[in-house]
């Protein structure tokens, strides 16, 4: 028997119900990686970088892809629920697993909270008269049941909404095409692939200004590491997972650079403001009369999607906290349905402050949400990939086995895709706007190493719980 067979045969059995089928993780990570950061965040970046900015999404993106090849190999190696923060437990210490484990909980936490509103807004394009409140808390009890039910049930949601998602995008670069190459619509005599260097050129607010929308564009990318969390929960995680994150390349190529390049030859950058869709822009230069309302029903998919992956991964984070001694037991209850109900309906209590802020909390507060939840998945793809340059030195000194899915090029691109994520936080810190999030993470840290001294002074063991299994325990 091969290692990996033995790494394989020997994951640990969580009590989940292996409910996730090949068609279902294909597309919470095909979903993943399609966001409200495209369908609305890109008018922003498209504003600030011109054309130039379908070269930050490929850049990003390739650091995306090295992530989830480092992500993949730990998988492969030892897939558990609890991924990353089980990674940064076994390979950093206990420290870094909880801090990334609680870390991970309010990214999707802030998330939903944002993402509850955006659909309540999203909601009042065809019912204005229904209160924003009422939407949003109607979307939040709707989904947490779903969660609730079974897993089955959570990707069988997850499946319909990213489906819905993908349609639109591949019709948007169809119709681009046929603009493009036929002329017909109210665009075809603008349309032309020379918009994309004709106004000032590829780069017409210069390269710095380029860089700094890779803050925003990292945004957009956020939730790709989610089909992390369902390794626990896969029919065959061998199998599913790697052919997931190796299929992530060409869905940035279509969903990212594809579509933005089609929508930029379309459309003159120069259209595009803070706030406007590039993809209700691009329906409504063509001129097709229902666009609008299409374009407001894909990104209201979008926002339910980001919230229902949300109350899945909450749940799966805390009870691996719980686990682990570093959050309350309750936690690591499951129910009959095999679901960690307690923490999701916990995780359900703090995304519902989001709709009794609809009420007290202006607009922009919601950006800032937005921007912690970037800073909050930086540290999480560090955590993966440090955890992975670990894991790589043990395996070539022979204390653990190989992974039957290694990343190409060894922990050199995990390297290049660290230096490149703290080249983002200095980027971040640069900008005064966006700086706010990193003032929250310090005093979130501070939070967590509070909460850390309490726990070891409650349980001084928690400290060695290094979770390490060497390859003379394994074989």
């Amino acid at each position: 028997m091969t290692s990996a067979q033995v790494d394989t045969d020997k994951a640990p059995e969580e009590g989940y119900e292996r409910g996730l089928n090949s068609r279902q993780v294909q597309m919470i990570a095909i979903g993943g990686a399609i966001g409200v950061g495209l369908f609305l965040g890109a008018g922003a970046n498209i504003a600030k970088a011109g054309p130039s900015i379908i070269l930050m999404y490929a850049l990003a993106g390739v650091i995306i892809f090295f992530i989830m090849r480092a992500l993949g190999e730990l998988l492969l190696y030892r897939p558990v629920s609890g991924s990353f923060a089980e990674y940064s437990r076994e390979f950093l210490g206990p420290f870094f697993g909880y801090f990334t484990g609680w870390t991970y909980w309010l990214m999707w936490v802030v998330t939903g909270m944002a993402e509850l509103t955006a659909a309540a807004i999203y909601i009042h394009y065809w019912f204005p008269d229904i209160p924003q409140w009422v939407s949003a808390l109607v979307f939040l009890v709707l989904l947490f049941v779903a969660n609730l039910i079974s897993v089955k049930l959570f990707g069988e949601i997850e499946f319909w909404f990213s489906m819905v998602k993908v349609t639109a995008i591949i019709g948007m670069i169809v119709i681009g095409i046929g603009v493009l190459t036929l002329g017909f619509s109210q665009a075809g005599d603008t349309a032309a692939v020379s918009n994309l260097w004709a106004f000032d050129g590829f780069f017409p607010k210069g390269i710095g200004s380029s860089l700094m929308t890779l803050q925003g564009v990292m945004f957009a990318y956020l939730a790709v590491e989610l089909v992390g969390v369902t390794a626990g929960e896969s029919e065959n995680p061998e199998k599913t997972l790697p052919k997931a994150i190796n299929t992530l390349p060409w869905r940035i190529a279509l969903f990212y650079v594809g579509a933005l390049t089609v929508i930029l030859a379309v459309v003159k950058w120069t259209e595009f403001a803070e706030g406007v869709s590039p993809f209700v822009e691009a329906f409504t230069v063509i001129g097709i009369p229902a666009g609008a309302g299409i374009v407001n029903f894909v990104v209201l998919t979008a926002a339910l999607s980001s919230c229902n992956s949300g109350m899945y991964s909450t749940g799966r984070m805390l009870r691996t906290l719980a686990d682990n001694g570093e959050a309350p037991r309750v936690f690591s209850r499951l129910s009959s349905t095999k679901t960690p109900a307690i923490g999701i309906g916990i995780s359900v209590i703090f995304m519902g402050i989001g709709v009794v802020l609809n009420y007290v909390v202006p607009e922009k507060a919601f950006g800032y949400v937005t921007s912690i939840a970037t800073a909050a998945g930086i540290w999480t793809w560090l955590m993966i990939l440090v955890s992975h340059v670990r894991y790589r030195r043990k395996v070539v000194a022979g204390r653990l086995p190989a992974s039957s899915f290694p990343a190409p090029g060894g922990s050199v691109c995990s390297y290049i895709a660290i230096a490149f994520l703290l080249f983002v936080t200095c980027l971040i810190a640069y900008d005064a706007d966006a700086r706010v999030c990193l003032y929250v993470m310090a005093g979130w840290a501070a939070a967590l190493g509070i909460g850390w001294a309490v726990l070891k002074s409650r349980n001084p063991d928690i400290t060695e719980r290094h979770g390490e299994p060497e390859l003379e325990k394994i074989v």
